[in-house]
């Protein structure tokens, strides 16, 4: 089921422990590096700001960026 939508960018409510597809799609960018995530990698994303992150230092500078705001 992820891999629908192939090429597309999906777009997603990210949820605690869980997401939710509200467009189809195979992937989403980082907020941080701009990288290009397939869904069945995603691991790592912030709730509060509905951002995903390519991995855990990735998700580290995203916390940082938001402190600082």
């Amino acid at each position: 089921m992820l891999m629908q939508g192939s090429g597309r960018e999906a777009r997603i409510h990210y949820m605690a422990g869980t997401f939710r597809l509200l467009s189809e799609g195979d992937h989403v960018r980082c907020a941080v590096t701009d990288v290009r995530i397939p869904l069945d990698q995603l691991r790592y994303w912030s709730v509060a700001r509905q951002e995903p992150y390519v991995d855990a230092a990735a998700s580290l500078v995203g916390e940082e960026r938001a402190s600082r705001a």
